[in-house]
């Protein structure tokens, strides 16, 4: 009993490294990917985003922790690689690529300065971050089969409380609140504004 309980406990632990050791790696490289190409630590709107994204994902790491550790084993085995079929492998490799890009572009408008964007719309994007997160946390907390790649597990079944009575594909709608927060969404709405202050401009030209 003592083995079996010391090796429950060495497994626990080694969860618990591994789900810290990737959330550290991930901010890591997003912290990257916002600031290498800014080319400045002087980014609010960075420094906002990473915060409003890492404590949402460290909370909810914690509950799995806690509350249900397999789900967070099969949380952490994503990615293309992890894709059993060759389209599933391809479609996450555009999603992985097209999240870089999400991060990346607004880094380049930040430091070539393309368009302004009121800071409101920067901390309403921030909890639009929270918000899908939250959005996340309910479907977690309902349905302890969610993987991170496409599978059927044994005894899994079809849900249709909490969040999946809202909407089928009840994870999905919450990672497209957290996209529209995305940098940039607000780099779009930047652009607007900046081509709405140039009419204007040039009306009072006129």
């Amino acid at each position: 009993m003592d083995a079996i309980l010391m090796k429950q406990r060495w497994l626990a632990a080694s969860l618990n490294i591994r789900a810290f050791g990737g959330l550290l790696f991930l901010l890591l490289v997003m912290a990257a990917l916002l600031f290498i190409p800014a080319w400045t630590l002087d980014y609010w709107q960075a420094w906002t985003f990473l915060a409003a994204y890492f404590a949402s994902s460290l909370a909810i790491t914690l509950y799995l922790i806690r509350n249900d550790p397999k789900l967070l084993e099969r949380r952490m085995r994503g990615g293309p690689s992890a894709e059993k079929e060759t389209s599933q492998k391809i479609i996450m490799f555009l999603a992985s690529l097209g999240f870089i890009g999400l991060i990346v572009l607004p880094a380049l408008d930040y430091r070539f300065a393309w368009s302004h964007m009121p800071p409101y719309v920067a901390l309403a994007g921030d909890v639009l971050v929270v918000l899908g997160w939250l959005a996340i946390f309910l479907v977690f907390k309902e349905n302890t089969f969610t993987c991170a790649t496409i599978e059927l597990s044994p005894n899994q079944k079809v849900i249709s409380t909490g969040p999946y009575a809202l909407v089928r594909h009840a994870m999905y709608a919450g990672a497209l609140v957290m996209l529209l927060h995305t940098d940039c969404a607000r780099f779009v709405v930047g652009i607007t504004h900046h081509c709405r202050d140039d009419a204007r401009a040039y009306m009072e030209a006129d």
